[in-house]
Parts: structure tokens; sequence; C-alpha cells
């Protein structure tokens, strides 16, 4: 399968890039303290789909993409098959230095493809062409696959946050995993 990665530019349209980013939750990472080092056990749960768009991020595909364009601070990247959309991913450089994966999904019909890998790997040239000693990102302890994604590609698990989506929902009992690749 070609898989192409281009940048997001001025003359795409936000009609038709849509990325279905759903994901089946069925497990959880259990977090585990010890010797300073996070791990973790998987534990199954009660199998339900979760939809991000489903949730308020604040901003509107439409107007939020803008400043992707021509900024040397953030960017974004679409993955195409044929002349189909398959995944994107929307970095920036964090405050630390850090490149930080603001958001990155591969539509459901395009997984384990290797699609996000090559999304992983853009983030990784990005980074290094802007001097930057690592990646970043940001997932919950629900999103299972995702973790062993990250953790596949190098990633470690570098930090938690048990109240981060408490702001959305008081019961939201979702932890915040914070995974770090540090490049060479």
């Amino acid at each position: 399968m070609d898989i192409r990665i281009r940048e997001w530019t001025a003359d795409d349209e936000f009609e038709g890039t849509e990325v279905d980013g759903s994901f089946i939750v069925d497990s959880v990472l259990v977090l585990t303290l010890e010797d300073g080092r996070i791990g973790y056990a998987v534990e199954e749960v009660p199998r339900y789909t979760k939809r991000y768009e489903d949730e308020p991020d604040g901003e509107t595909e439409d107007t939020g993409y803008a400043g992707y364009i021509g900024n040397p601070d953030q960017v974004m990247y679409l993955a195409c098959i044929g002349d189909k959309f398959a995944g994107q991913i929307q970095l920036r450089k964090n405050w630390n230095g850090y490149a930080y994966v603001e958001d990155i999904k591969v539509d459901a019909a395009y997984r384990r493809y290797g699609v996000g890998r090559r999304l992983i790997d853009q983030a990784k040239n990005w980074a290094k062409a802007g001097g930057m000693p690592g990646i970043m990102l940001e997932t919950q302890n629900n999103n299972v696959r995702a973790c062993k994604f990250y953790e596949s590609c190098g990633f470690v698990l570098g930090g938690f946050d048990a109240c981060l989506y408490k702001g959305l929902d008081k019961q939201n009992n979702e932890i915040a995993l914070y995974w770090y690749l540090m490049l060479d």
C-alpha cells in the first residue's frame, strides 16, 4: 500500500479530509509506580466505542487548521492512500522545546497498514529539523491500542494526570498519560 505523507496547505479544504478517529475501548491501563518508574497492567472493561468529535474542543476544524499553514512552530501532515485521506498528525513546538503531538489519528478503514508509523516518522523528521530534543504526546489510559502503538514506536510513559478530564465531567475516571520519545 502506497502511503504518502504531505503537509496541509492553503489549497486544502477541510471538506473531504475527515478522519474517523474513533476507537474501541475494551481495556484500560492500570498504573503502578515502582522505584520511580511508571508501569502498568492491562485490565479488561466492558466494550464501547469512543469518538472525540462528540466532545467539545474549543475550535472548529475549519478555522483551527489555518494556523498550521506556513507557521514554523506548528504543522499538520496528512497521510494519503491513493486519493483518500487515511490519517493526520498535528504538531507544535511546546514551551519545553519538545515537539508536541496535538492530535494524531488514522481512519478506522486504514489502521494496521503502517499509516500511524509513517505519521510518527514524519513527526520525528519535523522535530529533528527544528532541533527539538524529542516528541511528547498525551493520551488516555482507556486508549490501550494507542498506548501500545506509541510504546512500539519507542515512546516511554513519563507521567500521568488523574484530574485532567474531570474538568469535562467530574465522574470521568480517565487518566491522562504523557508519553515521550527522545531523539538522537
